[in-house]
């Protein structure tokens, strides 16, 4: 049976619009490169739930803000909501209290940590690297991962030397993009850079490229995909912009095939590395689709996957496995995180 023929017998994309001429490219290519096996991330920073798996109630890794909803950008895209589900931690203490309770009530096993930017599109987090230290020293198989935002060779060392073990940085490819979406006075290079002073450190770094981001439209991702290629990234993740942020009419919704056709662009450049799509995309149909492109394009894991993408990975022949923790990161078989290993049901 066929690619075509096995999405329209999966009852939650018998209606979804997918590209004939894009699935026939998705199924040869794979006939090249066989499919591995692919992880679906629930984490426990939003609640979550599908016909085909439902999230944990088991709080064992949240996502923290030190500038609360706070930030100076204000993006077109965003407008402060992406930061107003995480934990506000305002205050070093805030975080080191509020994690090590977690730790001993929720069994928590590693934290997100980020924070709204201020103008120059860098986040400080000096003031709660000595928590981090501290946190690592006292409970070392902790996995803390950071939004690290625009910084230099320096902050960067710093980053490593508190302990952090994953740092995320969202690549941005277009000078337009930069002024006219994140109100930044900022250049490419700039997020080069950054990627270049992170690669330069022990840290898995994780880079992020948001497919979209110019108001809907495909504008400086592939030039974003080409600065990841040439960097020894730990791997790479996509997600969709989610218009339903942004001001009414600012924003276009993505077509999904494009989006399909950066999976597939994306898994032939980073060919030797895991290829991730994260938590931010639309909701509905187009999720659906979204997600049934990155499992046909041999993506590595699925941050809280659509309907239907369990079941298309298991027909086509991908073992699925199911972790608790950031996509970007991986849990051994007692439920904590680590770099390489299988990943674990949640348990409750």
């Amino acid at each position: 049976m066929g690619w075509s023929e096995i999405l329209e017998a999966i009852e939650p994309l018998e209606d979804a619009p997918f590209d004939a001429a894009l699935v026939a490219a998705m199924e040869a290519r794979a006939g090249a490169r066989p499919l591995g096996a692919l992880r679906f991330a629930t984490p426990t920073f939003k609640e979550y739930e599908t016909s085909e798996l439902s999230g944990c109630s088991k709080a064992s890794f949240p996502a923290f803000s030190i500038t609360g909803s706070a930030c100076a950008l204000n993006c077109e895209h965003c407008r402060t909501e992406i930061l107003k589900p995480m934990i506000p931690a305002l205050r070093p203490e805030d975080l080191d209290t509020r994690v090590r309770d977690l730790i001993a009530l929720k069994g928590l096993s590693g934290f997100l940590l980020s924070g709204g930017s201020d103008r120059r599109n860098e986040i400080r987090y000096e003031r709660f690297l000595p928590v981090i230290e501290g946190l690592k020293r006292d409970f070392p198989r902790l996995e803390i991962a950071v939004h690290s935002a625009l910084l230099d060779a320096p902050r960067a060392r710093a980053l490593q030397d508190a302990g952090v073990d994953t740092v995320m940085l969202d690549v941005i490819g277009a000078e337009e993009t930069i002024r006219d979406v994140y109100h930044l006075d900022r250049r490419v290079e700039d997020f080069e850079e950054t990627l270049s002073h992170l690669c330069d450190t022990t840290m898995d770094v994780v880079p992020h490229v948001v497919i979209g981001l110019h108001f809907g439209r495909i504008l400086g991702e592939a030039r974003a995909l080409d600065i990841v290629a040439r960097h020894p990234v730990h791997s790479l993740v996509f997600v969709v912009i989610m218009p339903f942020h942004a001001a009414p009419g600012a924003f276009e919704t993505p077509d999904p095939a494009e989006v399909g056709r950066i999976f597939l662009e994306g898994r032939a450049r980073i060919a030797d590395r895991e290829v991730l799509l994260g938590c931010a995309r639309p909701a509905g149909m187009h999720k659906r689709t979204v997600d049934a492109y990155a499992v046909m394009a041999g993506l590595d894991a699925i941050a809280f996957p659509a309907d239907g993408a369990v079941e298309l990975a298991t027909r086509l022949g991908r073992p699925v496995e199911r972790q608790t923790a950031c996509c970007s990161m991986r849990e051994s078989i007692d439920g904590a995180i680590e770099r390489k290993g299988r990943a674990t049901p949640c348990a409750a």
